[in-house]
């Protein structure tokens, strides 16, 4: 190893349904912690060490400005969770298609 951390899994980081809707919020615009923190029945610390989770992840970044730190949706590494969902898409849709004509073959044997 080099030495640095490792960065966060994308899974696990949103895995927290209160950091899947600070995503959530994040993606409509910039919000300071203040704002965030607003939204939740958890302390201002804990708003903290979800953004520290999402950031290891890379899916927001925060920036200065004046006292303030505002977070941002980075949602780049979204696409590894949209490449893996893309599977098990694929995978329905085929186990659908199959029920459906499975339902179909059966309608014809047995007519009303």
């Amino acid at each position: 190893m080099d030495g640095r951390a490792a960065k966060a899994d994308v899974f696990q980081a949103i895995a927290d349904p209160t950091r899947r809707e600070m995503l959530r919020l994040l993606a409509a615009r910039e919000l300071r912690i203040a704002d965030l923190a607003s939204r939740f029945p958890v302390s201002r610390t804990a708003i903290v060490k979800h953004l520290a989770v999402l950031e290891e992840a890379e899916l927001v970044s925060g920036r200065r400005a004046g006292r303030e730190k505002l977070y941002r949706l980075q949602p780049e590494p979204l696409a590894e969770l949209k490449d893996w969902l893309a599977y098990y898409e694929v995978f329905w849709t085929n186990k659908l298609s199959m029920l459906k004509a499975l339902v179909e073959s059966e309608d014809l044997k047995n007519p009303q």
